[in-house]
């Protein structure tokens, strides 16, 4: 009867047990609904709410508490004629995205220490809640003395947001790592460093993916907080100053702008997760 193989440490093979059943992808059910059927569905979804807001801000709430979603479009198609979009969308984006990869570097390694030290958890614990409690908006203006205005401030705001959901998704994944499989690969006498590669942070993945995805949102609230306090480009910019000049029409722009470059980035996220858990099946 043949057997499937697998890799020890080394390279040494291990034989599956004679008569174990091989192992399958996992197949979708029958039930489940197809990705044109849940692209089609989340379309229709969209137009119907579009169409209802429209509703609404034409013969049932005046336009200046609800917005007008016909206007909205005119503006934001005058934002891409104008080329206006890309100059107050690109340095959103690219604050959150470095403040995101910046936590990534930062929170993955601190909650490995905290997984792997009960001592240093311990230790550490009280001061890490601490930090975790004070509500990061409220250091906006000290992160603005530290680093001024430009671009520094803004990636510091959305790394404060998002670091500490990292450590926190980065140490439950590290608990949750199956214990008998870490003996049986030192019983192999598989190195720290083996262990660390191939099993652990493997399993942590779809965790780090959990915090990517939120911190996708509150890396953006980051990057908004500080344009608004202080800059003079981006889209946290373009809604105070729409604000400041009682432009509804062009807050809800802005907002609605934030809300497309949400679901784009969360979306890639999305594809990269399906793409990498697909190749380690």
């Amino acid at each position: 009867m043949s057997q499937s193989t697998l890799l020890a440490p080394g390279g040494r093979p291990l034989r599956q047990a004679a008569g174990e059943p091989p192992l399958k992808r996992a197949r979708p059910h029958a039930g489940d609904p197809t990705r044109q059927t849940i692209i089609i569905s989340r379309i229709i979804f969209a137009v119907l709410t579009v169409a209802l807001w429209e509703v609404a801000a034409r013969w049932l709430v005046d336009p200046f508490w609800i917005g007008q979603p016909s206007k909205i479009a005119e503006r934001l198609w005058k934002l891409i004629v104008s080329n206006d979009l890309l100059w107050h969308a690109v340095p959103t984006v690219l604050h959150a995205a470095a403040g995101l990869l910046l936590s990534l570097l930062v929170g993955i390694p601190v909650g490995l220490l905290f997984a792997s030290s009960k001592f240093v958890e311990r230790v550490l614990e009280p001061f890490f809640l601490g930090l975790y409690s004070i509500p990061r908006i409220a250091l906006a203006p000290l992160f603005i003395l530290w680093f001024g205005i430009g671009p520094m401030s803004k990636v510091v705001m959305a790394f404060s947001l998002v670091v500490f959901v990292v450590i926190m998704n980065t140490y439950e994944g590290m608990r949750g790592v199956d214990r008998e499989l870490i003996d049986m690969m030192k019983a192999m006498r598989a190195s720290r460093s083996y262990i660390l590669r191939k099993v652990m942070l493997p399993s942590i993945v779809p965790w780090l993916f959990a915090s990517v995805r939120v911190g996708v949102g509150l890396a953006l609230i980051g990057s908004v907080v500080g344009e608004l306090l202080g800059s003079n480009r981006g889209l946290g910019w373009y809604v105070e100053h729409a604000a400041g000049r009682i432009d509804v029409i062009g807050v809800f722009t802005g907002l609605v702008i934030l809300m497309i470059v949400g679901i784009l980035l969360n979306e890639l996220v999305k594809l990269a997760e399906n793409r990498l858990m697909r190749n380690r099946r």
